[in-house]
């Protein structure tokens, strides 16, 4: 299980995240939300260990991750929001290079990265320079290199970021999938439709506190509604969003 503890990060003296906790456990999908600016991949990057705690504990199996964060490194799977890759390099040579990275077995990762690139559609330009790849063929490589080392534990930040429908819609069944065969998986994204399809429980971030833990169904239950956009709407979004899109619309003469 993956555990925040009343985790803080302060720059400036500003807090970013504060006070934060919860929980993801194997088996399930836990969906990260929050509006821009709420402090969601702040929360990542401490959770990666790119970043350090301003006050609070983050535990991986009872055991604070900077207890051996190399470690614990070994073990996770983290997507970024931002697709940063080396653009010289090829699809095959990046998965490579990972792969050597985390000190994989040549024979067996060198068929797990063709099984990969064939799968999610990258075979054919797996020898092209990552420059000229498309958002999406970048937002592949990036899920595959997260996944090569069977991680126990998968953080994905905006996981279908330029992926077209198809491509989204393996995604969402491979975290349904994972998370069967008993992995940690928490994940962040601004599509409220896939994370309700998806999740099996939401936390949602508003100004850098939780205001919202617990499943779909029963944040509908208590609060009324019908639907996670709806629940969001309410807890984490301060303006009417008819309201300004009808001014929007009135202000260029619509």
């Amino acid at each position: 299980m993956l555990e925040l503890r009343r985790v803080s990060k302060y720059f400036s003296g500003i807090p970013a995240v504060d006070d934060v906790s919860f929980s993801a456990r194997p088996g399930e999908v836990t969906g990260y939300l929050g509006p821009n600016g709420s402090g969601k991949s702040t929360t990542m990057k401490m959770i990666t260990g790119l970043i350090e705690m301003t006050a609070g504990q983050i535990l991986f199996e009872g055991r604070p991750i900077q207890d051996d964060l190399i470690g614990y490194k070994r073990r996770m799977g983290y997507v970024p929001e931002e697709p940063y890759l080396y653009n010289h390099l090829s699809g095959a040579e990046y998965l490579t290079m990972v792969a050597q990275l985390r000190d994989l077995p040549e024979r067996e990762s060198a068929g797990q990265i063709d099984g990969l690139l064939r799968l999610l559609s990258l075979h054919d330009d797996r020898h092209a320079s990552i420059s000229g790849y498309s958002k999406g063929m970048r937002q592949k490589v990036l899920i595959a290199a997260a996944l090569l080392h069977n991680p126990d534990l998968i953080l994905l930040d905006e996981p279908f970021s330029g992926l077209d429908v198809g491509s989204a819609l393996v995604l969402r069944s491979l975290i349904q999938e994972l998370a069967a065969r008993g992995k940690v998986v928490l994940f962040s994204s601004h599509e409220l439709d896939t994370v309700e399809r998806v999740s099996s429980r939401i936390v949602i971030l508003h100004r850098g506190k939780i205001v919202a833990d617990d499943s779909i169904a029963k944040l509908r239950s208590l609060m009324e509604l019908e639907s996670l956009e709806a629940i969001f709407s309410q807890l984490a979004v301060e303006q009417d969003s008819n309201a300004m899109a009808r001014e929007i619309a009135d202000l260029i003469h619509a």
